[in-house]
């Protein structure tokens, strides 16, 4: 069983940055690829960037690219989402993912509102 806790969502004014953090139990983290989705009001949930275990690829979903960067350390069993340039359609609920796997976080909020 595999459990993942996001943190680090708030409200923050359009071009500010959060740092999402997401922790997963269990000794799979390191042989995993991780991602990022959101989903905001009324809209399917969607792919913002995915981390290879390694840490050598990375993808991302063209509406941030050069905003967000995803990266992870495997120590800590942890995966980050550095978002910078923070614009009002990036609203959402952001879940943590473990690919192929089925696991997902429980969401944090992100607003991002003058």
């Amino acid at each position: 069983q595999v459990h993942l806790v996001e943190s680090g969502g708030g409200l923050v004014q359009p071009g500010g940055s959060l740092r999402l953090s997401c922790v997963a139990s269990g000794s799979i983290f390191s042989i995993v690829t991780m991602a990022w989705y959101r989903q905001a009001p009324g809209k399917l949930r969607e792919l913002v960037a995915s981390i290879t275990s390694g840490g050598s690829r990375s993808n991302y979903a063209d509406y941030v690219k050069g905003r967000f960067t995803i990266s992870r350390d495997n120590r800590k069993n942890t995966v980050y989402l550095q978002m910078n340039n923070l614009k009002p359609e990036d609203t959402a609920v952001y879940y943590c993912n473990m690919q192929n796997s089925g696991y997902w976080g429980q969401g944090t909020q992100v607003t991002v509102s003058s």
